[in-house]
């Protein structure tokens, strides 16, 4: 597996399917997994809400950032990062310089499924209409998404074991394609 390869990261909206997907794919290629917000609240022993209720949403990411900035730099590894995590700069940097980036891209509808009932996430929580928030969400970070993604796949209405049969015959591709200019 190229030097490229050796760290995959997943970005995209909360409910694409990232830490799902990333855990099959991991599993496939005998790499280990990691959840940026999982670990955050491994290290803390609070979870996300907690944070966001204490620290604020800047506390927050600053914590993402430290852990992302740390996890992009181990090999054979699978990281889903946070919806929001590459909104900041020094996320989106971490994870381009050495990851191969896939942004696994899902409609607001399938989003708004996925998560409106799910008390973990502090975005969606209190008197707020959720589908205007993920709404107002997606069309602010999807150009993000896509500015950093090696790879962008259409989650909507697929197979967990598709998607991941296609990111891995992506990566193939792609890796062969790499080879062929070395060459």
């Amino acid at each position: 597996m190229s030097k490229m390869k050796e760290l995959i990261v997943f970005v995209g909206p909360m409910g694409a399917g990232k830490t799902t997907i990333g855990k099959i794919l991991a599993k496939e290629l005998c790499f280990q997994f990691f959840d940026s917000d999982k670990e955050i609240e491994k290290r803390t022993g609070a979870n996300i809400p907690w944070i966001f209720d204490v620290e604020g949403e800047a506390g927050f990411r600053n914590r993402e950032s430290a852990v992302i900035s740390e996890l992009s730099e181990l090999k054979n590894i699978v990281l889903a990062t946070g919806g929001g995590a590459m909104m900041r700069p020094e996320n989106r940097d971490s994870v381009t310089r050495k990851g191969f980036v896939i942004y696994l891209n899902t409609s607001v509808d399938q989003q708004f499924h996925r998560t409106h009932k799910d008390k973990n996430r502090p975005l969606l929580q209190g008197d707020k209409d959720a589908f205007l928030i993920l709404s107002e969400l997606y069309e602010l970070r999807d150009p993000i998404y896509r500015s950093v993604a090696d790879l962008v796949i259409d989650t909507d209405k697929k197979a967990l074991k598709n998607i991941v049969k296609d990111i891995i015959q992506a990566m193939s591709q792609n890796e062969s394609s790499i080879d062929n200019v070395k060459e």
